[in-house]
């Protein structure tokens, strides 16, 4: 070894290492300081060292082959090379005619052995000669940190001994899984769980995404805990598993009004919804990000990347599009239109997202496959025999495992909406902290939320104030926001600078009190100047605002009705408007109460299209959530596609209710009743014509429609709109019931 030890270190030098400080550092210094090894060991188990000598070694010879072996030793092949068949070989002595040679009782060292397999595992030389040497160095090899004593280091000296170049390309260095106390996991003291309980309880993909996202990618060294699997379960494959059946939820309710779902990449790429096109983008760049990641080996940022994406896909695009999926925004046509092209972005997000997880997580990505690729044109073909076909494509390819990687659109890449969403995503958070510190509830609106942003990019303030600002609204219930512009920042936040004491003090010295007492003192508009100049000067030092210098913003209003929220780095400040009057509180009213009917919706398992009125009563003396629902009737039309809920006294006597439920709205509780569409009549209608009515149902008539009927020889009529209304709310309508304060 010592003679070839700095070969063996160059050619360390031509090896890529995951991560790079274990070669340059632990790796290096072992073989820098390499000694000469004794391959021998006095054992029994091993393979036998193939030298065959006299006793007192003046003859010796070292057998290259079976065939060889057979020759010198005039016996038969052997096929079994363990001591008991090969000891029992002896050659005889061209030295000394007459006597025999036997075998050395030493056994190689098992680590020569680990450093052969490259050669061993396809017995070279003897087969496989010309595809073997086509295949060395091998491209990847993985194994613990404990192995830069043992296996790296026997195939780095025994690849430079035989061939001069090292037995690898490219090495990931995993660290060491211990039990959760910091110690090693013993079967004697029995401080882990055992792995095939913990495959069978949460999935063989939990226990490898935990594993492939913790420190041991970086080889460093893990703490295992059972709940950490648990943690990627409901973190990770929960949220995910319910994106992906909300979207074949409604895949199957469309398809249901005689639609057929077909992937359509044009749909994808000409949507101009700014959510659609953040996705797709965020999507693209993951994708990306995974190629040049996997090419350079480092798990340890791949993974992370396909966790946070699985958040983004699950906590923003699905929830802000929950209503356009199912088709309840717009109306019509238009919503149905909506609704596709959500699908249809879903659905492509959904296949490149399985497809990047499936070398990680190989079941559930299969589980998802199997499902969306039925809906590929090309899975027809995949029943002819074809799945397994070459060129492989999603649907026809059998399997997810069959695919390559998907390759990233560069036409869909999109910073600027990835940045703005970005920034959208931070203002909510911030917002939902601000009300937090008020202990206003998400149901309760505000009127107004404000953010001062650090030099935004010009595409990031039109992107939130325009076809983003309805997300911010949503997400904040909020009645209004604005981004505050540069020329009032000062009415709103306060510029600091703080230096950075680490990187200044040698520089500075002396001067260290002098330039902090002088930034501290610094106004906005100073702060501002400096950091537009890109330089503060003080005491003749000279500090540079890029480098040497953290900017922060810090809310400065007054008013008690503000209440800000700073992001950690001091870049974006939020201030939400915490007055609460009438308007609000029945705002906020008027919003549990949608609660309240959704969840009963749910319970009833009613599906969304289903047409239902809704009755409310509340205790006697009580009216909160009447003056609630006639103060806020456009919210509940916007929402419920025109219906209000009214209250009992609306309800026609042959209403039949379909679910009944007492629920706490606005601090107190209602009586809430969902009940069957109903044709509603005037109070002065004639008890016969009533009694027929109440036998039709309203989907028989049309606005406005004559009614005439005999009964007993007498002949009745009404007029849709004046006698009798399609449904209660229309009767309040016409009735001028719903343009008072109250419905009466």
């Amino acid at each position: 070894v010592e003679e070839i030890r700095d070969q063996i270190v160059a050619n360390n030098q031509e090896t890529y290492w995951v991560p790079s400080d274990v070669k340059e550092g632990r790796f290096h210094n072992w073989l820098k300081d390499a000694r000469d090894w004794a391959v021998s060991r006095n054992r029994f188990w091993g393979t036998p060292i193939p030298i065959w000598a006299n006793e007192d070694l003046s003859e010796v010879v070292c057998i290259s082959s079976v065939e060889e072996l057979a020759e010198l030793s005039g016996q038969p092949a052997v096929t079994d090379l363990h001591r008991e068949t090969v000891d029992k070989i002896e050659i005889p002595s061209k030295k000394t005619p007459g006597t025999m040679l036997k075998r050395v009782d030493e056994v190689f060292d098992c680590w020569f052995e680990s450093g052969s397999m490259p050669y061993a595992q396809s017995h070279y030389p003897f087969e496989n000669k010309d595809e073997w040497e086509k295949g060395f160095p091998a491209d990847f090899i993985a194994e613990g940190l404990d192995q830069t004593r043992g296996w790296f280091y026997t195939l780095m000296v025994l690849s430079t001994a035989l061939f001069g170049k090292p037995a690898f390309k490219n090495c990931i260095v995993n660290g060491m899984v211990l039990a959760s106390d910091g110690q090693k996991m013993s079967k004697r003291k029995k401080n882990y769980p055992d792995p095939n309980l913990v495959i069978s309880k949460y999935g063989a993909d939990a226990l490898r995404m935990y594993l492939v996202n913790s420190p041991v990618v970086r080889a460093e060294s893990l703490k295992f805990r059972e709940d950490g699997v648990l943690g990627v379960v409901k973190e990770v494959f929960l949220p995910l598993y319910n994106a992906f059946r909300f979207f074949l939820q409604n895949i199957e309710r469309w398809e249901h009004n005689g639609n057929k779902f077909v992937p359509n990449a044009e749909t994808r790429r000409q949507s101009t919804n700014p959510t659609d096109v953040w996705i797709q983008a965020e999507t693209q760049g993951l994708i990306k990000f995974v190629h040049e990641e996997m090419q350079a080996y480092r798990l340890y940022t791949v993974m992370p990347a396909l966790v946070t994406f699985g958040g983004q896909l699950t906590n923003w695009y699905v929830r802000l599009n929950r209503d356009r999926l199912k088709g309840m925004e717009g109306d019509g046509e238009e919503a149905e239109k909506e609704a596709e092209t959500g699908l249809q972005v879903l659905y492509d997000v959904l296949l490149d997202v399985t497809m990047l997880m499936a070398p990680f997580t190989p079941f559930i990505s299969e589980f998802f496959y199997q499902h969306l690729r039925k809906f590929q044109p090309s899975y027809a073909e995949a029943a002819n025999g074809g799945g397994t076909s070459n060129p492989v494509m999603p649907g026809k390819s059998d399997s997810v495992h069959f695919l390559m990687l998907p390759k990233y659109d560069e036409g869909r890449l999109n910073p600027e909406a990835v940045e703005a969403m970005q920034i959208l995503q931070t203002v909510v958070e911030q917002g939902r902290y601000a009300r937090e510190k008020r202990n206003i509830s998400l149901r309760t609106p505000v009127k107004t939320v404000v953010a001062v942003l650090r030099n935004p990019a010009p595409h990031v303030v039109e992107g939130i104030t325009g076809t983003l600002k309805s997300y911010v609204l949503s997400e904040l219930n909020a009645w209004e926001f604005t981004v505050i512009s540069k020329e009032q920042e000062n009415e709103w936040v306060k510029l600091s600078l703080t230096p950075n004491f680490k990187l200044l003090g040698k520089k500075l010295g002396k001067k260290m009190q002098a330039v902090k007492k002088f930034v501290n003192a610094m106004t906005h508009e100073e702060a501002v100047k400096c950091l537009e100049e890109g330089k503060i000067e003080v005491e003749g030092a000279v500090l540079d605002c890029e480098t040497e210098v953290e900017p922060k913003l810090d809310f400065a209003r007054e008013g008690e009705q503000w209440e800000p929220a700073v992001k950690a780095d001091g870049s974006l400040v939020v201030a939400v408007d915490c007055t609460q009057d009438e308007a609000i509180l029945s705002a906020g009213v008027a919003r549990e109460l949608m609660n309240g009917i959704q969840q009963l919706r749910k319970n009833a398992d009613l599906d969304i299209k289903d047409k239902v009125e809704v009755f409310f009563s509340e205790e006697d003396g009580v009216s909160v959530v009447e003056n609630a629902v006639a103060r806020n009737i456009a919210i509940f039309e916007a929402k419920f596609k025109g219906s209000i809920p009214l209250p009992q006294r609306y309800s026609p006597a042959y209403a039949v209710p379909i679910k009944t439920d007492t629920v706490e709205v606005g601090g107190t509780e209602i009586k809430l009743s969902i009940c069957r569409p109903a044709l509603a009549v005037a109070d002065s209608l004639d008890p016969l014509v009533v009694k027929v009515l109440s036998t039709l149902e309203p989907a028989e008539f049309t606005e406005g429609q004559e009614f005439s009927v005999e009964i007993d020889g007498k002949a009745f009529s009404a007029k849709e709109g004046l006698d009798f209304w399609l449904n209660s709310g229309a009767k309040a309508r016409g009735t001028d019931s719903l343009k008072s304060d109250r419905f009466a």
